[in-house]
């Protein structure tokens, strides 16, 4: 089945050691973080921390949970992630280090290794969604009913490629999906 448990999904430190991060897809599989075409997880921010460098990696983030973070790039230009949501693209080379704005947070990140896979996040309410060239699709907030299952807050659907049906989404309901090019 391609519905992930988000409680089943093991918790790993950060490339630098300096959080946690769980994740939710790579590819190809069985692909380290040296070797990825693209990768997404949800990482854990308790702590003002500098962020791992991917060189040669495209990188997206969107704030799930918490009061959000300034993000500080070696450049001098900041970046405020305090809107849930709302997808944040950055290089992976950047230097970038951390403020938190009030205590923990928790993100959604989205990997692209340049040359290699191009995509998005994109963040869907109540409505109805293509599912074409989505890869994988994270359960925000309230049930979600794929063609494959219920996802509840956490879990992932790992969307079989090729599908071409439509999602609804009704009421409350909040997902983050991956739309890769």
């Amino acid at each position: 089945m391609s519905i992930v448990r988000g409680a089943a999904i093991a918790v790993t430190p950060w490339k630098n050691g300096m959080g946690r991060t769980r994740e939710l897809a790579i590819h190809p599989p069985g692909a380290d973080m040296s070797n990825f075409g693209w990768r997404v997880s949800v990482a854990e921010v308790d702590s003002a921390a500098p962020f791992s460098a991917f060189p040669g990696v495209d990188r997206q983030i969107a704030l799930l949970e918490g009061a959000g973070f300034v993000m500080r790039f070696a450049d001098g230009r900041e970046h405020r992630l305090d809107d849930p949501y709302v997808p944040f693209a950055f290089a992976g080379e950047a230097s970038v280090d951390v403020m938190l704005l009030g205590g923990a947070t928790r993100d959604f990140n989205l990997m692209l290794r340049r040359g290699v896979a191009e995509g998005r996040i994109e963040t869907w309410q109540a409505g109805v969604h293509a599912l074409a060239g989505v890869a994988l699709v994270y359960a925000v907030r309230a049930e979600l009913v794929t063609p494959e299952g219920r996802l509840q807050p956490g879990d992932v659907w790992h969307v079989p490629s090729g599908m071409q049906e439509m999602l609804p989404l009704d009421g409350e309901t909040i997902a983050l999906a991956v739309r890769l090019a």
